[in-house]
């Protein structure tokens, strides 16, 4: 009898998990790049270590504005910043990659949960030095010399967007954001976007770039729902 009430309570609870997996709510979108496309952004110049130079066939583009077809842009951070109940959710153990490979942080964006390991690779085999700019987590400033391939950090406090850059390289710029959850995403070239897994509710979603800012939108979502929030960035009005 006892065996049996322990495999009963067993199939309940993932009765329940798979129920709830199930009604979990989804918000996804697109971004795009809403006005006159430069004519000529200037690419990014290695010239200064040609050790950085020879890594690339040709000119390199510049990470600030990446457009795919239709003027979607890549680089976008998108978050939930209000809306979210009042729980802790736990940090995954799988690190967040950032690589420096071609002399480019890759990824040029992303996101990491509080007390979720960074990894740091040196692909490039050449002198890094990997400096945080972070304000609220404690900076921190890493020598990595070819024989270095690899570190860890972790931030143990939510942060807004800052920037890990190479001093030895002035142009290597990385942005970073901690939550203290994990419904974010950042766009590829096709400017999409997935949040998924939220509970039903109604969310703030926002959005990031570097350079144009910020904008935020209002979408209430049910269970086993999808709702779908579209943005347009413009570059600011010439005055």
């Amino acid at each position: 009898m006892r065996r049996s009430t322990r495999y009963l309570t067993i199939i309940v609870a993932i009765q329940l998990l798979v129920m709830g997996a199930a009604s979990a709510a989804t918000i996804t979108g697109t971004v795009k790049f809403d006005g006159e496309v430069p004519s000529k952004l200037r690419p990014i110049a290695m010239d200064a270590d040609p050790e950085c130079a020879k890594k690339h066939s040709g000119p390199v583009p510049s990470e600030m504005l990446v457009l795919g077809d239709g003027n979607t842009m890549a680089n976008i951070f998108v978050t939930i910043t209000k809306g979210l109940p009042d729980q802790k959710w736990p940090a995954p153990k799988t690190p967040v990659v950032l690589d420096q490979k071609g002399c480019q942080y890759i990824p040029h964006v992303t996101g990491i949960m509080v007390d979720q390991p960074l990894r740091i690779l040196n692909s490039d085999g050449i002198l890094h030095n990997v400096h945080s700019l972070s304000k609220v987590n404690k900076s921190f400033n890493i020598a990595m010399p070819a024989s270095r391939t690899e570190t860890l950090e972790t931030f143990t406090q939510t942060e807004g967007m800052f920037v890990i850059k190479c001093d030895i390289h002035p142009w290597m710029k990385a942005y970073i954001q901690v939550l203290p959850h994990p419904f974010y995403d950042v766009t590829g070239k096709d400017g999409k976007f997935t949040i998924k897994d939220l509970p039903a509710g109604t969310y703030e979603v926002e959005i990031w770039h570097e350079k144009l800012g910020t904008q935020s939108a209002s979408v209430t979502v049910g269970a086993d729902e999808t709702k779908t929030a579209d943005f347009a960035l413009s570059p600011p009005k010439k005055k």
